[in-house]
């Protein structure tokens, strides 16, 4: 089992900047590709961006290309979604989740899924 906690959601303005955080806990984080999904009130979950194991390869939604960026440090057991420019329709629940294997843009692929953290991006 993979415990996953988020962290670093809020209120922020238009063009501002944030940086998620989800923690790990249980077996090998290193073991794990790790990806970033979020869900907006009425829509339904979407893909936001993926991590292989090591942190070589990412893949992102066309959506967020250019400014957010995912990446994780193994030794802390930790993911991270720094997300840049900021738009009102980034809105949404972030939640992290793991899976083993190769990494994926597909959410039924994960075992492992967070809480979640709000973030609000207001105009």
């Amino acid at each position: 089992q993979v415990q996953l906690v988020e962290s670093g959601g809020g209120l922020v303005q238009a063009g501002d900047s944030l940086r998620l955080s989800c923690a790990a806990s249980g077996r090998t984080f290193s073991n794990y590709a790790m990806g970033w999904f979020r869900q907006a009130p009425g829509k339904e979950r979407e893909f936001v961006a993926t991590i292989n194991w090591s942190g070589r390869s990412t893949y992102y939604a066309d959506s967020v290309k250019g400014r957010f960026t995912i990446s994780r440090d193994n030794a802390k057991n930790t993911g991270y979604l720094q997300m840049n420019s900021l738009k009102p329709d980034d809105t949404a629940v972030y939640f992290c989740a793991a899976r083993s294997g190769s990494f994926s843009s597909i959410g039924r692929d994960y075992n492992y899924w967070g809480q979640g953290t709000q973030v609000t991006v207001s105009s």
